[in-house]
């Protein structure tokens, strides 16, 4: 890798798309192959990118001033242009799904909201830093799993499963500019593992949280055939959860990078594919 403080592939670049998505009729049901858990999973964890991307882009955006290579401070502003869109996609998401199905929205907020008031003002700018590279690395190893696994979609609604696709593509693209900004920072080791231990453990109780609110308001909560088949979609076969372990492992490696796990081609892949549907 060259050395400047960006550290992403020469070749790579980080686009800006403003995609526009039909979600109103999925939405209003279970839209993943007629399965509550598996539509519940997907929108448990929709709920938390607005905020969650607010969070990143400041905290990245705090140290702008201390980045010198025009390189990285040209990835910081794509990156906080392609959040700044995930944001707004899925507060429309999240707002129709729950004016469709009479769910919650600030019930399912509450919590991230809270924690984010209490991690802002008793951590410190480079903590929070730390926490953002966690919860970009956790965000971009579920990404590649489901660009790579096209069971992990199968039987969706293919509007909303390209909403995901397109999502998880832009989140691999910029998915070290955050690191990279940490690292020129001098963020250290120790702070990187424990910020991947706290993200993880709030990232799956805030999504079983929503789910468990989402299931309980459509009476879908007691049904233990539902959740035993939901647990096998994550940790069984397909098992969309069992398969980023190792990649997420990595993450606790001293020389860690995260294009390390380089999927570009994927990326290319989902290029192709776009422009020949749209005739290009």
């Amino acid at each position: 890798m060259q050395d400047t403080q960006s550290k992403s592939p020469e070749d790579l670049t980080i686009n800006l798309r403003r995609p526009r998505f039909e979600l109103a009729q999925a939405l209003a049901r279970d839209w993943h192959g007629g399965s509550p858990f598996r539509t519940a999973f997907f929108n448990a964890m929709s709920m938390l990118f607005p905020l969650g991307e607010k969070f990143f882009i400041d905290s990245v955006r705090a140290f702008r001033p201390e980045i010198e290579d025009e390189r990285l401070l040209a990835e910081i502003t794509a990156f906080q242009g392609q959040e700044s869109i995930h944001r707004l996609q899925h507060q429309r998401y999240n707002e129709m799904l729950c004016e469709l199905r009479g769910y919650d929205l600030d019930a399912m907020e509450d919590p991230s909201r809270r924690r984010q008031e209490w991690v802002r003002k008793n951590m410190s700018k480079k903590r929070q830093l730390a926490g953002t590279v966690a919860a970009e690395h956790i965000t971009a190893i579920m990404a590649d799993a489901m660009l790579r696994n096209p069971d992990t979609m199968r039987g969706a609604d293919p509007m909303i499963a390209e909403l995901w696709r397109w999502h998880g593509i832009e989140e691999t693209e910029h998915k070290s500019v955050a690191f990279d900004v940490y690292t020129a920072v001098g963020g250290n080791l120790k702070e990187r593992r424990q910020a991947l231990l706290f993200s993880t453990w709030y990232f799956f109780k805030d999504t079983f949280y929503n789910m468990r609110l989402m299931m309980r308001h459509d009476r879908e909560s007691g049904h233990w055939r539902e959740w035993l088949r939901g647990l096998n979609f994550l940790f069984g076969k397909p098992g969309i959860l069992r398969r980023i372990i190792p990649d997420y492992l990595a993450y606790y490696r001293k020389d860690f990078h995260p294009w390390q796990i380089d999927n570009r081609e994927l990326i290319d892949s989902w290029a192709r594919e776009e422009h020949h549907a749209s005739g290009l």
